[in-house]
């Protein structure tokens, strides 16, 4: 009798699969017992070491433990109040129990004894040592995107020049833009005819990449060089493109003065201004670190992006320091790090809204426009970035003013006579703020919810696409009281990445803050070996994101009777 086909079938599938079986038996065999799984890892190391953006879309929640705050609060909630509530009590100085508010939004710091001393946390800080000696200066490197500039300096952020750009005669007539020598995040300057070009001239003459401007660190001069453009570039109606025009090939660099014009084609003309600066009253060190990814082993891609200017392009007494942190790229970052400052300045620039911030010790109606602004301009779809910025000013008097703006989840401290004050609110989905808000929007997250689409920010700037999907998200920043400093204060700031403070509480942030002045106070770049002392910490306990930190030095406003 013949056995059916679909018997013969069953059959053989049968015999391979006991085959298979046996194969992988042997080979198990062969190999020995697979090890143990790891122990479970605590719930706040499951939200550290999740990443922003979470791999699964559906895999939103956490357990409800993951909102443990940890002693400083930084790590999670980062929820720190400023000590009120208790006297502070330095050898020499007496500080108040209390900080006082007055009008304006304005946490203004009394010091009742100008004789002041540096406090020491804990009483567990040595005297300063001797240095070895001051060692020489060395120019600010500025990272490319996706390497470290860990190595590079800012030597208390000396500003050689300002330049402001202005499009006098042609279809763009009207425009303009500024930048400084010191801050490399805003160089070199490109001019040409679609974005992502600083300054855009709809002009059909103007190629895509026409020109270029950029800071000459070893002659301290502002050059321009032509991009192999079609048409030409003139300054003060001199050729300065390659002789074989049309060859497309880059021209020799030229010097620009205060007063040049620049001609782009035959139609287009861009004044120049150029403002020379002297040294900053302040000292400002900056250090950063991709950080290398635990398990490959291989550096991480560079997001983080800083911004320093003091003084703000044409808005003298004021300054500006920032941290932006970007995610799915570093496009937002670079763009927030260039509008911003300038919708900041614009906005200072007008003599009326100048004059009310030094009338009413804040700039919290500033701060809040010029991130609607820049939030507007930004068109990144999948692209979006934290912002956390401290702006500082001078009033009549010489009194040194402090306000922070943020959204999401970098941070910044200052420490004024030893007292510790937090200047920024925690977005990160988790934080009890979020929550907060979420909540009495009418939209409250889920028990254990800790993304929304993903994303573990509530609020940020750009990624346009996730707030068209959830209205929950926000670009609305905290916006800090201000802090005042007299001259007889001894203050300083501390801005970082969330990369500093997954692993480093704001505690034990001041106080590395202070080894570090300690160590290096008598060196002429200890604002940035500051700023790298604190990010060496980070790094030795293994954070795994970008790190970028920002050390702003205010004991050189101080001075004693």
């Amino acid at each position: 009798m013949a056995i059916p086909p679909l018997a013969v079938s069953g059959v053989a599938v049968a015999t391979l699969a006991v085959l298979g079986l046996a194969v992988f038996a042997c080979r198990r065999w062969r190999r020995g017992a697979s090890p143990a799984p790891p122990p479970p890892a605590s719930s706040q190391d499951d939200d550290i070491n999740m990443p922003l953006i979470s791999d699964n879309l559906d895999d939103y929640s956490v357990s409800s433990n993951s909102s443990t705050v940890d002693e400083s609060g930084i790590r999670i909630d980062r929820i720190i109040t400023s000590p009120k509530t208790h006297g502070i009590v330095g050898k020499g100085a007496t500080y108040p129990t209390e900080s006082h508010v007055i009008e304006g939004e304005t946490h203004v710091i009394d010091v009742t004894n100008s004789k002041t001393e540096e406090l020491y946390l804990g009483n567990t800080l040595k005297r300063p040592a001797v240095a070895n000696g001051p060692t020489p200066d060395v120019k600010h490197i500025r990272r490319d995107s996706g390497e470290s500039n860990h190595n590079g300096t800012i030597p208390d952020i000396i500003v050689g020049s300002n330049l402001a750009l202005e499009v006098i005669a042609g279809p763009s007539h009207g425009i303009n833009h500024y930048t400084q020598s010191g801050n490399k995040s805003m160089l070199p300057v490109t001019l040409g005819r679609v974005p992502p070009s600083h300054l855009v001239l709809k002009d059909s003459e103007v190629s895509g990449k026409h020109a270029q401007i950029d800071w000459n660190a070893n002659k301290l001069k502002w050059e321009i060089v032509d991009m192999g453009s079609l048409n030409g570039t003139f300054l003060n109606s001199r050729s300065v493109n390659h002789p074989d025009v049309g060859s497309r090939r880059w021209g020799e660099p030229a010097e620009l003065a205060d007063g040049d014009i620049i001609t782009l084609g035959s139609s287009s003309k861009v004044s120049v201004q150029i403002e020379l600066q002297n040294q900053q009253p302040v000292g400002v060190g900056i250090a950063s670190d991709p950080m290398t990814a635990r398990r490959t082993g291989k550096k991480l891609h560079m997001e983080d992006v800083s911004c320093c200017q003091y003084p703000l392009i044409g808005v003298e007494k004021f300054g500006l320091f920032g941290i932006f942190d970007g995610h799915g790229g570093d496009g937002a970052a670079i763009a927030a790090s260039r509008i911003l400052p300038q919708n900041i300045a614009n906005i200072l620039s007008q003599q009326e809204t100048k004059e009310r911030v030094l009338s009413c010790h804040s700039a919290s109606d500033v701060l809040r426009h010029a991130f609607a602004l820049t939030e507007a301009a930004l068109h990144h779809q999948y692209e979006g970035c934290t912002a956390t910025i401290l702006l500082i000013w001078f009033d009549q008097n010489e009194d040194c003013f402090a306000q922070c703006a943020n959204l999401g989840d970098s941070a910044c401290i200052m420490s004024v006579n030893g007292e510790i004050i937090t200047m920024t609110e925690d977005h990160r989905v988790v934080s009890t703020t979020e929550r907060a808000r979420m909540a009495n929007s009418g939209q409250p997250l889920k028990d254990g919810e800790s993304r929304i689409c993903g994303l573990n920010l509530g609020r940020m700037l750009g990624d346009k696409f996730l707030k068209e999907q959830d209205s929950r998200f926000s670009s609305e920043p905290y916006v800090s009281q201000a802090v005042r400093m007299t001259k007889a204060c001894l203050a300083s700031a501390l801005i970082a990445s969330d990369g500093l403070w997954d692993v480093i509480s704001a505690n034990r942030a001041a106080q590395l803050v202070l080894e570090g002045k300690q160590k290096y106070s008598e060196q002429k770049t200890s604002a940035d070996k500051v700023a790298h002392h604190v990010l060496s910490e980070a790094r030795k306990l293994r954070t795994k994101d970008n790190t970028s930190v920002i050390f702003v030095d205010l004991d050189t406003l101080r001075s004693d009777p």
